[in-house]
């Protein structure tokens, strides 16, 4: 039997994992399993060009060591593209959707939101991107720990992309899919993750499915206030001392872990972890400074 609660971890194979994604991994995992649901794993690889080749088992294996099992097979949205088009063709066919060839530029010299300039354009698909209607914008979500969280009007009001001008899926039609195809139920993520929530939230509507409720954990910054990324190239965490690096994680994430989980097996931390787990715990504030140097 399938249980009420579904959770997951979804990285890009960019790169190995950083302690930045570890924390997003142990958060979204103790959340889940304390709620004694299911914790799925996904790759999200849309963009081939940032890929890295072997990220992607690198990935799968730092969690193993890690003593992160998740549950089910690992689903690869490089192998679900089919899925991502027959939804926008449905929706270009009942004219939800619509070719757009305005570029980066325009949008910025229009004041930085896009404003529906290719609407009634008629474009055909030929260097066109495909961008969704949005008719009842989401103005706001209430998030588990933060609360209320507003999304600025115009951001709110704004026609968003669902496939670029070369041909790749946007994050957030494939992400929203994939999540009601899995039966996830509350989204455990990263809070650079806050802004395209709001459009997330859309596609439920538009879907006519239930949206998932959303807990956004607190983001590793570095000391000049760029977040831990493969971009800002992040150092990749060590698959063969798990101990002390889960209970930095753990520590992070509002928890006190006793010095003596230190030495102790993955398994065994995680469980602690699992038991202490407490939404209310987190620290209020999205980000959080990291001194890679200590």
């Amino acid at each position: 039997m399938q249980s009420a609660y579904t959770g997951r971890f979804a990285p890009s194979p960019s790169g190995p994992l950083h302690f930045g994604s570890l924390v997003a991994a142990v958060g979204s995992y103790l959340q889940a399993r304390a709620r004694q649901g299911r914790w799925l794993v996904r790759m999200e690889d849309l963009d081939p060009p940032r890929e890295m080749p072997g990220a992607a088992d690198d990935i799968l294996r730092t969690l193993e060591a890690f003593g992160l099992h998740w549950d089910g097979e690992v689903i690869y949205q490089s192998q679900r593209h089919h899925l991502y088009q027959a939804q926008i063709d449905a929706w270009l066919a009942s004219g939800e959707a619509y070719y757009c060839r305005c570029s980066r530029k325009a949008i910025k010299e229009a004041g930085g939101f896009y404003p529906g300039t290719c609407r009634t354009a008629h474009h055909s698909a030929q260097d066109s991107a495909v961008r969704l209607k949005v008719e009842s914008a989401v103005t706001g979500f209430e998030d588990l720990r933060h609360g209320w969280i507003p999304i600025p009007e115009a951001l709110a009001q704004e026609d968003f992309i669902i496939r670029r001008r070369d041909g790749l899926y946007a994050y957030n039609l494939a992400v929203v899919l994939d999540d009601i195809a899995q039966g996830v139920t509350e989204v455990v993520r990263g809070a650079d993750l806050i802004e395209p929530t709001g459009r997330q939230i859309g596609l439920y509507r538009q879907l006519g499915q239930p949206a998932v409720q959303y807990l956004h954990l607190p983001l590793a910054v570095t000391e000049n206030g760029n977040k831990l990324s493969k971009q800002n190239h992040a150092p990749a965490i060590s698959q063969h001392q798990p101990g002390p690096l889960l209970c930095q994680a753990m520590t992070f994430l509002g928890m006190s872990p006793p010095a003596v989980l230190q030495t102790a097996k993955p398994h065994e931390i995680l469980g602690w972890g699992i038991a202490h787990w407490d939404v209310a715990n987190l620290p209020p504030t999205t980000a959080i400074t990291l001194n890679l140097a200590s």
